[in-house]
């Protein structure tokens, strides 16, 4: 069981303020400062650092945070699972799942009714974001685990992969060029940033020396279904993984014009906080998938 000390700090460590977290918590200010002095003296070494807008977490308060934060997400999940054993069947915690939109929209629904099939009577929540907001989400402890396409921090996270899957240049119409720069010519449609597939894309064009800049003009749109309608109607191209797009190749309504310099995998990977106790179970529920 953590103590109120604990989610003082974690708390500061969240908002980066005294003041900030002592709104959150309800609590005075200096109550707030007492908190942390006296972690500070049981721990024997500073936690926090002034800055110019607040407080920061020392390198030594980086690593407590790392390992009290999974500790607090786990205690709550296990406090729902030791309600449910007592009788009250609507404390049984949901399992709560993150999935970045490629993965939300053409592979979890297939793993998910899997999933139900095996285990009826479980409750499922599927929360959808870009990588940079699930990682946020499972740090604050609102999801459990998460199926993402974009890197993440291995120091906070534990992962296994789940699936490897091809990245493809998608057009209206056209042949497969022979290099990367075939294709500046055309505008590029492409996600927001933060999300998986851009950085994915962004991170090859860059160990090639090019940007998304470098193409005829730029169009960002959040959803993927806008971007293949966009796509499809000629307005460029776009890269996408082939499982989202295995529907309109199929029908010819859009043509994979990956050029022969451009091929590449990807994994989709399910991760979870580094040093959670249910970390076996995410393990298993993996091979089960």
């Amino acid at each position: 069981m953590l103590d109120y000390r604990t989610h003082t700090f974690l708390t500061v460590c969240r908002t980066g303020s005294l003041t900030r977290a002592a709104v959150e918590l309800h609590v005075t200010q200096p109550a707030v400062s007492q908190h942390i002095r006296q972690l500070e003296r049981h721990y024997g070494t500073p936690l926090f650092a002034k800055t110019g807008r607040g407080v920061e977490p020392t390198p030594a308060g980086q690593l407590l945070y790392r390992q009290l934060s999974a500790m607090e997400n786990d205690e709550a999940r296990l406090r729902s699972e030791l309600a449910a054993l007592n009788g009250n069947k609507g404390a049984r915690p949901p399992l709560r799942l993150g999935c970045t939109r490629t993965v939300a929209d053409f592979v979890a629904p297939r793993v998910l009714a899997g999933h139900l099939r095996r285990h009826p009577d479980e409750r499922l929540l599927l929360r959808t974001g870009n990588t940079a907001e699930l990682v946020d989400l499972l740090d604050r402890g609102e999801i459990d685990l998460a199926l993402v396409e974009g890197s993440f921090d291995r120091a906070l996270f534990e992962s296994e992969t789940f699936s490897r899957e091809r990245f493809v240049a998608v057009a209206a119409t056209g042949a497969r060029p022979a290099r990367i720069t075939d294709l500046l010519g055309m505008r590029l449609v492409l996600r927001e940033k933060g999300s998986g597939t851009r950085e994915i894309l962004e991170r090859h064009l860059a160990a090639r020396d090019l940007a998304v800049e470098d193409f005829a003009g730029v169009i960002e749109l959040a959803s993927i279904p806008a971007i293949k309608a966009c796509v499809a109607a000629g307005a460029g191209v776009s890269f996408l993984y082939r499982v989202a797009v295995e529907g309109e190749l199929s029908a010819g309504e859009l043509a994979d014009v990956t050029p022969a310099d451009f091929v590449i995998e990807h994994d989709l990977s399910l991760i979870w906080q580094r040093g959670s106790r249910y970390g076996a179970r995410w393990r298993a529920l993996l091979r089960e998938w």
